[in-house]
């Protein structure tokens, strides 16, 4: 009975060594903080670098700011702003109607019969009216000509490299902006273009254009506080803030007990930042069409001129959606849920079955293949840091990108799944010592059989 209490009490201390074994060792408590502050502030932080990013590119480069607004030189309703804008110009510094009452005096003192001076005083008010659809036709004309696409991508380059000038502060410059703080655009050359235009037809009233010194305005003064201020942040941060979020995502993840759970729901996470942002993008083009119409300009030329401002950006934000999107699917079949176990093990019986008739064909990727197999682990993550390297490397990133990249990591997966041998290498020392210790362990275990037990019968 002694030795039988002993027996038990034996079991039961293994029993609770064994319990205390299966229970997972809980990580220090600041370790995890540390991890969930890290991946917030790396959401929270992410639609602030990519904002940040785009208006770096986009505010600072005067290439890229001319080539997102010169298309708008093509688009109807910028055409009609400009051509109406050009018309009031024009107007506001000819009186049409005294210039044409002026001709008429003239015609009325060549002592015409009283028929004709008649006929003048009919002719007259038309004859303004002809005048002003001339200019108003020549105009349009202009604006809707390849050389109007010429001098507004001019006028942009000089206005915006007179803007960020003055961002910069430097000496000697002086940016255009009105007394009542608007920035503008200068209409001088199309005025010059449009007397140059109507003398080569003949209209002698376009000697009568001066020279004129009048603007477009682009921006309320409170706009380009706005400006300044984004553009002051794309300098200083624009570049280092996207490498941040992306060091406390990566931090973040690391430290966090679940890895795999905490990558997927890091990555909706980041999904949904962004698609809040794409809302929030949405919402502001309607504020600023209210900003700026129709005092400044009308509605539909507001619409454009926003569209095209944050075409890149908007292109940029799903792009960084789709991304999350794609990561949060991939941590997810990565995880230790039952779904996602079922699933890999349908996937996992698909390549085995694939790899078993090749190799039931003669195509064997030998020790190659038990490489692959050995450092699959290594293999998938090089891959997926490279990814990550070309996605931060690509600025701004576009959706193209993102998906070409989710394709060559997927593309990688599947080779990898092909190729490897689904056995450890067997060459080399270290396979040598394993099939020595299987040795040994069988002829150990054989002794044992074979060692007669004290108090047997021997047969």
């Amino acid at each position: 009975m002694g030795e039988l209490e002993d027996l038990r009490a034996r079991v039961e201390q293994l029993e609770k060594e064994n319990a205390g074994l299966r229970r997972p060792r809980r990580r220090p408590a600041a370790t995890s903080i540390v991890a969930v502050i890290a991946l917030v502030l790396g959401v929270l932080l992410a639609p602030v670098a990519a904002v940040g990013t785009w208006a770096r590119v986009q505010l600072v480069d005067t290439d890229r700011f001319v080539a997102t607004f010169a298309p708008l030189a093509s688009d109807p309703d910028v055409q009609d702003f400009v051509a109406d804008q050009v018309n009031a110009a024009i107007l506001d510094n000819i009186d049409v109607d005294a210039v044409v009452e002026d001709v008429f005096d003239g015609l009325r003192g060549l002592d015409l019969p009283p028929r004709a001076e008649s006929a003048l005083t009919l002719l007259q008010a038309p004859a303004a009216r002809g005048v002003v659809s001339l200019i108003d036709g020549v105009v349009h004309d202009l604006v809707a000509s390849e050389q109007f696409a010429v001098i507004w991508t001019q006028s942009l380059r000089l206005a915006h490299e007179r803007a960020v000038a003055i961002m910069q502060d430097q000496p000697g410059t002086a940016l255009q902006l009105t007394d009542d703080g608007v920035l503008a655009i200068d209409l001088g050359v199309l005025v010059a273009q449009v007397k140059q235009t109507l003398t080569d037809r003949g209209v002698g009233i376009a000697g009568l254009i001066p020279v004129i010194d009048r603007t477009v305005p682009i921006a309320q003064a409170d706009a380009l506080v706005l400006v300044r201020t984004v553009y002051q942040i794309a300098v200083s941060v624009g570049f280092w803030l996207p490498w941040i979020v992306f060091g406390l995502l990566v931090l973040g993840v690391a430290l966090a007990k679940d890895r795999t759970r905490a990558l997927m729901w890091t990555s909706a996470s980041f999904a949904a930042m962004f698609l809040l942002l794409a809302a929030g993008v949405g919402i502001g083009r309607g504020f600023f069409a209210r900003a700026v119409a129709p005092s400044t300009m009308t509605f539909d030329a507001a619409d454009a001129l926003f569209d095209g401002l944050t075409v890149l950006l908007r292109s940029t934000i799903m792009a960084l959606a789709f991304f999350g999107v794609v990561v949060a699917i991939w941590a997810w079949f990565a995880g230790t849920s039952r779904p996602a176990v079922a699933v890999r093990g349908l996937l996992g019986s698909g390549f085995t079955a694939v790899r078993s008739a090749a190799e039931h064909r003669g195509l064997s990727t030998g020790r190659f293949g038990a490489a692959v197999e050995r450092y699959r682990g290594a293999i998938l993550v090089a891959g997926l840091v490279i990814a990550l390297v070309v996605l931060m490397m690509a600025r701004p990133i576009s959706f193209a990108t993102v998906l070409w990249t989710a394709t060559g990591f997927g593309v990688l997966l599947i080779i990898v799944e092909l190729v490897r041998s689904g056995t450890p290498e067997e060459d080399g020392p270290e396979g040598d010592a394993v099939a020595d210790s299987d040795d040994t362990a069988h002829a150990d275990e054989d002794e044992t059989e074979s060692e007669p037990v004290p108090g047997a019968k021997m047969g």
